[in-house]
């Protein structure tokens, strides 16, 4: 089958877009024939994307450590691929060995963002396996997935056997030894489930049964009386000693992250009030500095990248950024690798470090306000000022950069015209602020991007039980802040359609009867979702009534502090009552302090063991 694969690619890949996508075979990837265990990493997106994934990396890894286990990679085809597979009858396959996926053990699929659904189905059309687990029996591959879409694994439920939800370093470790010990006993697949549904953060969907009422969910009903009430979420407490991406593949075209990561932290302690990642990171776990260091000389040396990224949620939030930044610096700029600082918050802002950055190479800028006025601010507890944006935005334009990137959000929990039309006036005193430097000393071809995403509403967040805008508001808001930039030189204006983020936030907030919407779409073409040529509203607007799922209800409605939610099941370690109480203080534009300064007590007492502040 394998050599059948090989002579149809040989045949069809001078015929599609990017055939470097489909033919493996690049620096570092893992080939072991023999291994007990055959574990096929799925991304439900192109390979330029996936590839650019870090836990994709790290999981590869860690599974091709284990000398029993023989980790493969596959992603999603092109469009252009996928018509060429389908009329050769070729099987969706891995890039090691082409070997199909449907003889695989394991099929485990990372699930970043909710507009990667459909993605899904079409691997599992392309290797013809079953969508639907009830569907698929003991000779078909264990379909499971991890990321943090799990939060509320409700809506892809059905597709899945199991869900792996929070960090996956020892959990899929755990996974696949219980999947490799089954093979060898002949288990069959319900023996299976059972076994890992006692492994942490191990979700197994088909033993649980939705209850509803009318158009609301009630609760989940279990079905097997072993399972666990509720799912907690897998941490790793001791990321210092974690393994990391060891001797990472190096791709033959460009890909999204084109460039080493060096993940500093894990978790953040600010607590913005809409950001996901912010809670369901926590808490945080540095690690050392030494340990940085020794990763950055490793990748460097194994890859060849000029570039690397010091990446977490809030880089300047790291205990020894002072002190990492000038070392990285002076120890690679003699080998002309750059380094670049995203996520920097603007309130954390190092002058210095700017300035030995600008020695080497100048990378991305970016700042995120997230809202034109500080009320908004407030609201959302960025806990920034602009006083801070501007200093910010100062000392990078005195250190010779002359182009920045702003990032907003509209649609926010109560906000005013007054809030949209402060994102241009911010944009209109960062201008300012280049001006303000003497001609001598700052650099020409002043350049600002205003980039606004909309608003969604996320599980395990303090604002999960707030109500998206409508797509007539954030569209008006939109028209409303293009006409106040377009009075602003220098100022480009880049916005996200609002349609995909009002399907974002039905997924993200919605149940299992999406999963009929699901079907129904890919049946009538949708895929690739978060592909703006690709999204079919009117497709997904069909699904919706056909399945008399009420969108506008899920993503558009207010929800009561005491009302069940499809995700109650899932223990993200932070309280319920801690979200229902920062929404209040949301409510009166009241700010909670940074943990690291003083415990807000948001795991309520239950598991202080893992967090330090």
């Amino acid at each position: 089958m394998q050599s059948d694969i090989a002579n149809k690619l040989e045949r069809i890949l001078p015929q599609v877009e990017k055939p470097a996508r489909y033919t493996g075979g690049e620096f570092g990837e893992v080939i072991k024939e023999n291994a007990k265990l055959k574990f096929a990493l799925c991304f439900p997106d192109t390979y330029e994307i996936g590839m650019s994934h870090l836990g994709s990396r790290i999981l590869y890894n860690i599974l091709n450590k284990e000398s029993d286990i023989a980790c493969e990679r596959a992603y999603t085809p092109w469009v252009d691929m996928q018509e060429l597979m389908r009329k050769e009858g070729l099987p969706l396959y891995s890039l090691e060995t082409k070997r199909p996926l449907r003889s695989f053990d394991v099929l485990g699929f990372s699930l970043l963002y909710e507009l990667c659904y459909t993605n899904i189905l079409t691997m599992l059309e392309l290797s013809g396996i079953p969508f639907l687990a009830k569907d698929r029996d003991d000779s078909f591959p264990l379909i499971v997935c991890g990321g943090p879409c799990t939060c509320n694994p409700e809506p892809i439920a059905p597709f899945f056997d199991a869900v792996m939800f929070g960090d996956g370093e020892e959990m899929i470790v755990e996974l696949a030894h219980v999947c490799m010990d089954a093979k060898e006993k002949g288990l069959t697949k319900h023996e299976t489930l059972l076994r890992l549904k006692d492994i942490e953060g191990v979700y197994i969907p088909s033993f649980y049964e939705p209850v509803y009422e009318g158009q609301d969910f009630i609760c989940l009903q279990k079905t097997e009386e072993s399972a666990p009430s509720r799912i907690k979420r897998r941490i790793v407490k001791d990321l210092d000693s974690a393994e990391y991406v060891g001797k990472p593949i190096v791709p033959y075209i460009q890909i999204v992250h084109d460039r080493i990561p060096l993940e500093l932290f894990r978790g953040c302690t600010r607590g913005c009030r809409f950001c996901q990642a912010g809670f369901i990171y926590r808490p945080v776990r540095e690690r050392k500095m030494e340990t940085i260091q020794k990763m950055a000389r490793e990748l460097v040396e194994c890859t060849g990248y000029d570039e690397m990224s010091l990446f977490s949620l809030s880089s300047g939030d790291y205990s020894h950024i002072n002190e990492l930044v000038p070392e990285l610096i002076n120890e690679f700029q003699d080998k002309r690798v750059s380094l670049s600082l995203p996520s920097l918050r603007i309130d954390s802002f190092l002058k210095d470090s700017l300035e030995k950055i600008s020695t080497v190479r100048k990378s991305g800028l970016t700042f995120a306000p997230e809202a034109g006025t500080q009320r908004l601010r407030d609201v959302i507890n960025k806990g920034v000022t602009e006083a801070d944006l501007l200093k910010s935005v100062h000392d990078a334009f005195e250190s010779g950069w002359s182009s920045v990137k702003l990032y907003f959000m509209i649609g926010l929990p109560t906000e005013t015209d007054e809030d949209v039309l402060g994102i241009a006036d911010l944009a209109s005193k960062v201008c300012s602020e280049y001006y303000s430097i003497p001609k001598g000393v700052r650099k020409p071809g002043l350049r600002i991007t205003v980039s606004v995403s909309s608003f969604v509403p996320k599980p395990f967040t303090p604002f999960q039980f707030c109500a998206q805008d409508r797509i007539e508001e954030i569209r008006r808001k939109q028209g409303l802040l293009r006409d106040a930039l377009k009075k602003i030189k220098a100022v480009d204006f880049s916005y996200h359609e609002s349609l995909v983020s009002t399907l974002e936030a039905v997924f993200a907030k919605g149940d299992r009867r999406l999963s009929d919407v699901m079907l129904y779409a890919y049946e009538h073409g949708a895929s690739f979702d978060a592909w703006d040529e690709r999204f079919l509203p009117q497709v997904w607007q069909d699904g919706f009534d056909n399945c008399n799922y009420d969108r506008y209800y899920v993503a558009n409605r207010e929800r009561a502090l005491t009302e069940p939610l499809p995700w109650e099941h899932m223990d993200a370690v932070v309280t319920r009552e801690y979200f229902a109480h920062e929404y209040e203080k949301a409510m009166e534009a009241q700010v909670t302090q940074d943990c690291r300064r003083g415990c807000n007590g948001c795991f309520g007492g239950m598991y202080e063991d893992y967090c330090k502040h």
